[in-house]
């Protein structure tokens, strides 16, 4: 789902999602920037002629292992190592989301503690300020 002019995602190739199979075709098409009929016609033919069951079983692997196309486009590389990184091991992703959250958590309650202590005179300040 390349739009044209632009570059390839990153994180190598994606499974499409709107596709009758697993996608594993058309992800491959949109990731080598090439026709999606002429890998479609590859498989086939490679399935039929040479390796029939060993192909089968390639193209269901495939179709698990790889990861499936993101729903939007990403605005920037930190996106898509999220993403990848989701997708490999949403447990991983989960842990780091909830880890950058507490950082956060941390940082808030220490301005809050700064700015509500007795230390800090608020009329005193105000009142210096015209």
């Amino acid at each position: 789902m390349n739009h044209p002019n632009s570059s390839p995602r990153p994180g190598g190739p994606y499974r499409a999602r709107n596709t009758a199979g697993f996608g594993v075709c058309k992800g491959l098409a949109d990731h080598l920037e090439i026709p999606v009929l002429a890998v479609r016609a590859v498989v086939v033919i490679a399935t039929l002629l040479i390796w029939f069951w060993p192909g089968i079983i390639a193209y269901i692997i495939a179709g698990m292992v790889m990861k499936p196309e993101p729903l939007v486009e990403f605005d920037s590389e930190s996106d898509a190592e999220f993403y990848n990184s989701y997708t490999g091991s949403s447990t991983m992703a989960l842990q780091r989301l909830k880890d950058t959250f507490d950082n956060l958590d941390r940082r808030i309650q220490r301005m809050e503690s700064i700015v509500t202590s007795t230390k800090y005179d608020w009329d005193e300040r105000l009142k210096d300020n015209p």
